[in-house]
């Protein structure tokens, strides 16, 4: 039961003239008896809550950054019109700042026997399942004094799943891996370890190419051509641990990491090549394998979407052997993790030989620009200690990054916005070379 604005207003309307004319408990009687009856009767003519009926629909998944329609379908089985406030409770991540009130809230008159579809409009402001909560009414009679209230329970899920703003470069990428593969008109050949098909020697070719043997059959000059290896497997490894809750800029760098591996996955799969995942700290949180080529990005991007950084250091030899375990055969492993001295000389390094003698592996890791704008910092004692410890923060990476290289390790380490696009390069600049 709820007491309405509307019906104070009048106790206290009725009040000023008891006060003036009879200020006495007969006279406040007197208003307030008849208003107390009016709100019994408004109570008996409210809809009763309990007796409604309400069942969802709409969407259950959307990207990062987008927006998601959850209907809510309110049904008045009773003989008296139902004037409601309706409020379908979401976690708080589920809009922007200040907006949960307009969102959350709405306004019904629903005639007796008929049925209402409110929507509610949601905008997630962060990645995973956002599960609805209870939802509460508010039924009004006719005279709007006082109102039933009650709350149920529909429940509906939306999975908010990461936004992949790296796509934007996919179409450059593509392009670029064409080239590797020769079907676009270039005047070089393309590059890989794989033969391709036999064609005549044009002016400008290598000579290196020409088959002499297929040239004194044919009585001409043949070259051979040579495209992408294929069918390659690729395995993305992705670290959970604490070092991935720490945050670049507006985002963790779990997040960026997420995106680098999302694109990676789409120019791979473009290019023939078998992509799978493995998110892991101290055990694997979430693994992707076996996939086809039409199901291995959706079901990267829907395994993702729960994936949050742990507080826990990253359990490198449990890693290191889930790794061997996940990729029998000679693949690309790339590690998406941090590459602070730390972690990776007491962690990592001791177990990567054995992973780089029986597989091709890069390390990739999100940088902070703010190290390298405090290495440029001049003009006080302060700014001057700020582009020591930045220098000395861009020095320890540089360190670790050429001890991993002597190790055989490709590491690619560049800023938030830069990381996606710089591993996609590493991974054609590998398949170019016939290095999978």
């Amino acid at each position: 039961m709820a007491l309405t604005g509307r019906a104070a207003l009048l106790a206290a309307l009725g009040s000023i003239p008891v006060g003036i004319l009879e200020p006495s408990w007969t006279g406040m009687l007197a208003v307030n008896g008849p208003l107390a009856l009016a709100c019994a009767v408004d109570y008996a003519l409210a809809v009763p809550v309990r007796t409604l009926g309400l069942a969802r629909s709409g969407d259950t998944s959307v990207r990062l950054g987008e927006h998601a329609d959850v209907h809510l379908t309110v049904t008045n089985p009773g003989t008296r019109r139902l004037r409601a406030r309706v409020r379908d409770a979401w976690p708080p991540s589920s809009w922007s700042p200040g907006t949960e009130g307009a969102a959350s809230r709405h306004t019904v008159s629903i005639p007796a026997g008929e049925r209402r579809r409110l929507t509610t409009r949601l905008f997630p402001t962060r990645r995973g399942d956002r599960r609805a909560d209870r939802v509460t009414i508010r039924s009004y009679g006719p005279l709007g004094l006082l109102a039933r209230q009650g709350t149920h329970t529909v429940p509906w899920t939306v999975r908010v799943l990461p936004p992949f703003t790296s796509r934007k470069h996919l179409p450059s990428r593509l392009a670029r891996l064409r080239e590797l593969d020769g079907r676009t008109s270039v005047l070089t050949r393309g590059e890989g370890t794989e033969f391709d098909s036999l064609r005549d020697y044009v002016p400008g070719d290598d000579t290196r190419s020409i088959d002499w043997r297929a040239t004194a059959r044919q009585n001409k000059v043949a070259v051979r051509t040579w495209r992408p290896e294929r069918d390659r497997h690729i395995l993305i490894c992705v670290d959970t641990g604490r070092t991935a809750a720490g945050r670049v800029g507006d985002a963790p760098r779990l997040d960026s990491a997420l995106d680098a591996a999302l694109l990676l996955t789409a120019l791979a799969v473009r290019a023939g090549d078998r992509v799978d995942l493995l998110a892991h700290d101290r055990r694997p949180r979430a693994q992707v394998q076996g996939r086809s080529a039409a199901d291995t990005l959706p079901a990267f991007v829907n395994a993702m979407a729960t994936l949050e950084a742990e507080l826990v250091e990253t359990d490198a030899r449990s890693l290191v052997s889930t790794v061997l375990r996940s990729a029998p055969r000679r693949s690309l492993v790339v590690l998406l993790t941090t590459l602070d001295a730390a972690p990776i000389e007491e962690g990592l390094l001791p177990l990567l030989s054995q992973l780089t003698q029986r597989h091709t592996v890069v390390l990739a890791s999100v940088a902070d620009p703010r190290v390298a704008e405090m290495t440029t910092a001049r003009g006080s004692i302060d700014a001057v200690y700020e582009a020591a410890a930045g220098t000395q923060t861009r020095s320890q990476r540089e360190r670790t990054a050429d001890q991993l290289a002597r190790h055989g390790v490709h590491v690619v380490d560049a800023a938030p916005e830069h990381l996606a696009p710089a591993l996609a390069d590493a991974y054609l600049a590998l398949k170019a070379a016939g290095r999978l």
